[in-house]
């Protein structure tokens, strides 16, 4: 009973927390239309491609792929532009209003409510998985790992997650910063490629509107990233044990 008491509790708190994160993302300097926020947004999305690409994972056509903690849809909407097709964009988010956002700006997308720890799919659905700044929302190892257990169950094995975390975040009390070893206790045995991106997003936000070539330059500076963006896969010929042991029949 105790440890039910414990998942509601932290389920609670993720859940005020990304109400928290929602407000702020409508309003002042977090949201998404400044050109602080573009930088950032776009030069992920760069990585994310090029990694992506070099899996054989383009084009997006044909894939399956599944948003956990996708909020209201964006970065979804962004994969559309980028040759995704309908049919095989999900998301899924632990926020009703934040679903209902997403679903009013895409009717045809399949957005769910629902929790990363028990993700609404079946075993080997998608080829792609998409975790952003989800896992640093929870708290306790307990539902990180069992997030990481449940993103490794839906993933086909030949295909990947792709996890944008922040590594330093010294401004945001919501979160609790994930770096690369944090990653490899959370998918052991997988392989992990992982890249420093994201200039720190007060320095972006306070240049970009100014100089988009100078946020370029900062941002080259590895000093100044503040996320790691990961993709994990496993070994070539090799299947995830993590996956294998969290496949719920």
């Amino acid at each position: 009973m105790a440890e039910a008491a414990g998942d509601r509790d932290e389920t609670t708190e993720v859940h005020a927390a990304y109400a928290r994160q929602a407000r702020r993302w409508k309003h002042g300097s977090y949201r998404s239309w400044e050109p602080g926020n573009l930088f950032i947004e776009y030069e992920s999305e760069r990585v994310v491609l090029r990694l992506l690409e070099r899996r054989g994972l383009l084009p997006l056509a044909d894939r399956e792929i599944l948003d956990v903690g996708c909020g209201s849809g964006r970065a979804l909407l962004r994969l559309l532009a980028r040759g995704a097709r309908v049919p095989g964009l999900h998301g899924v988010d632990v926020q009703q209003e934040l679903i209902e956002e997403a679903r009013g700006a895409a009717p045809s997308l399949d957005f769910r409510v629902g929790d990363a720890t028990e993700l609404p799919f079946a075993d080997d659905s998608f080829d792609i998985v998409l975790a952003s700044t989800m896992l640093s929302s929870m708290r306790s190892d307990a539902s990180r790992a069992q997030a990481a257990r449940e993103m490794l169950r839906v993933v086909r094995p030949s295909g990947c997650i792709v996890v944008y975390e922040f590594s330093v975040n010294p401004r945001n009390a919501e979160v609790r910063p994930l770096r690369p070893r944090d990653l490899r206790r959370l998918f052991p045995g997988l392989r992990l490629d992982s890249r420093r991106v994201s200039l720190a997003p007060p320095i972006a936000r306070a240049i970009a509107r100014r100089s988009w070539l100078a946020c370029t330059l900062l941002g080259a500076v590895p000093l100044l990233r503040t996320h790691t963006l990961t993709v994990v896969s496993p070994p070539p010929g090799v299947s995830s044990p993590t996956a294998e042991g969290a496949s719920r029949g």
